[in-house]
């Protein structure tokens, strides 16, 4: 018989270096088992008689709540308004954030007159702002913009000012020691170094988005994925509440790898 290697042994070493090395190159199998124990737990306590569906509905009857939702037209109309509605909000949000980050976090006059009024701003919920953006902008598609917009421009701004604010100077002694032009030191030092700040922050803005989003369509919409959540809890319908909540994970997972994938290849040398 083969005996096997001693826990202390170079061979078992070497082994459960390969081990941990195939487990951490199959994010999917990880992916997989997590999922599954969460359903498989899940389930059992559908399937217990004691747990009312109002409470927590089975997996299966969620599915059945999102299928109802598909076949009905609903879930595609909800869809495409929140998408846009986000879509829109994130884009206004956070080319505004990048831009106002760039200016208060390297010029004095811009960050005293900015910096404090947008930190006071920054503790602020978005759902607090929804009854003054309907004053506002009325219950139309400006309230929604204006509420998904205002959380990701705080976000993205506060990353952005960061990392502009703390670049190091000796980036940019180096830079005009070798007679770089203000344009030059701008394109070629300063946006290199404060580009993966402003990565983290359209990241973080992605995830405050569809937050955001749901707090906007929670009062004055007539479609999207916060309105639907609404008129199920009106109708004690959990299952369509947990179905409209994976949705909304789901969607935001989407976005972050997205953002996640084309930010590794825009900001390649970060990953080196």
């Amino acid at each position: 018989m083969t005996q096997s290697p001693k826990p202390n042994s170079p061979f078992a070493t070497h082994t459960a270096r390969s081990v941990s090395l195939r487990i951490a190159g199959l994010p999917g199998a990880a992916i997989v088992l997590s999922f599954g124990l969460v359903l498989s737990v899940w389930a059992l306590l559908g399937a217990w008689s004691e747990v009312p569906d109002t409470i927590l509905p089975a997996p299966w009857d969620v599915w059945g709540a999102a299928l109802e939702l598909w076949y009905n037209g609903s879930l595609l109309t909800d869809l495409g308004a929140s998408l846009g509605r986000a879509g829109i909000g994130f884009a206004i949000g956070s080319t505004l954030g990048i831009g106002v980050g760039l200016l208060t976090g390297r010029v004095a006059i811009a960050r005293v007159m900015l910096g404090p009024v947008l930190s006071l701003l920054r503790p602020i919920p978005a759902i607090a702002l929804v009854p003054l953006a309907i004053v506002w902008f009325g219950i139309g598609e400006g309230s929604k913009y204006f509420v998904v917009s205002y959380t990701v421009f705080l976000a993205v701004w506060f990353n952005t000012h960061h990392g502009m604010q703390y670049l190091p100077e000796t980036y940019l002694r180096a830079a005009r020691s070798l007679g770089a032009t203000p344009r030059r030191e701008f394109v070629s030092v300063m946006l290199p170094s404060v580009a993966p700040h402003i990565l983290a922050g359209v990241r973080l803005g992605v995830a405050l988005s569809f937050l955001s989003l749901v707090a906007a369509e929670l009062s004055g919409a007539s479609s999207g994925l916060g309105f639907r959540l609404q008129e199920a809890r009106q109708y004690i319908r959990t299952d369509r509440m947990f179905a409209l909540l994976i949705i909304l994970g789901a969607l935001g997972a989407a976005a972050d790898f997205v953002v996640q994938r084309l930010g590794a290849k825009l900001v390649h040398w970060e990953q080196a």
